[in-house]
């Protein structure tokens, strides 16, 4: 599929955390990673209207996450040999795969629970990965 770029009458960034209000009284443990999942919209900027069904598959296939928060351990190890110079922080958009980590809904909003090296890279547009 070519890349499409969508279009955002929010920032996606800020929809997903208006969406999930808050996270008090949830907690991360070891080196596990709390991500919610980006649910592309309806509409590219070039006016194609995405399917109900296209855009549902986001819900199981979404390669691409928002990091809400993350364990103590996460992308720590005292041998550098996994996560030399690599880390994630809150609000960093990163990809993975669809059959990696845990599925579970916080607040209504879709979210993912994954091992620090289940994540595969970061990226600054969710738009560019499918």
């Amino acid at each position: 599929m070519p890349y499409m770029e969508m279009d955002h009458e929010i920032d996606p960034r800020t929809k997903i955390l208006d969406e999930i209000k808050s996270l008090d009284g949830v907690e991360i443990y070891n080196n596990q990673v709390l991500l919610a999942v980006y649910i592309r919209p309806t509409k590219t900027k070039t006016g194609i209207i995405l399917t109900d069904q296209y855009v549902g598959e986001d819900l199981y296939q979404s390669k691409v996450g928002l990091v809400l928060m993350k364990g103590p351990s996460a992308f720590v190890e005292k041998e550098e040999l996994w996560f030399k110079d690599v880390n994630v922080n809150e609000g960093d958009w990163v990809m993975f795969r669809p059959s990696d980590g845990w599925q579970i809904n916080i607040n209504g909003t879709k979210c993912r629970i994954m091992d620090d090296i289940h994540i595969r890279g970061k990226i600054t547009n969710p738009d560019n990965v499918w």
